[in-house]
């Protein structure tokens, strides 16, 4: 079954990390990402950008509208997510519990629908 894992992070404690510790945390993520791609579990990862660059998108009445601010503020921002194949729900959560991101936010663990 595959689960989709969230990466919520808080942009600004990402930025005030300081520069060896950050780097420190890609390289523990793209050396996970190896280790879930080895095993089998690795389905697709990838970061994403700045939630300030986020747009949002509504259609009404036939016509697509879109909205790029100001979006809610909240203390952990959607900044990546795992796609991963799990033989059954421990196994998404042991996978999951790994993800070095995990130690400075959320992950959000959700079952993707008929995969």
């Amino acid at each position: 079954m595959r689960y989709l894992c969230l990466v919520h992070l808080n942009e600004a404690t990402l930025d005030a990390l300081p520069e060896p510790e950050m780097q420190q945390l890609v390289r523990a993520s793209s050396a996970y990402d190896e280790v879930l791609e080895a095993s089998g579990h690795l389905v697709a990862a990838h970061a994403l950008r700045s939630p300030s660059e986020a747009l949002h998108l509504r259609s009404r009445g036939g016509k697509v509208i879109t909205l790029d601010g100001p979006h809610a503020e909240v203390k952990e921002q959607l900044l990546g997510f795992i796609l991963i194949e799990a033989t059954d729900l421990q196994d998404a959560i042991d996978v999951a519990g790994k993800i070095p991101c995990a130690a400075y936010g959320t992950i959000e663990l959700r079952a993707v629908s008929g995969a």
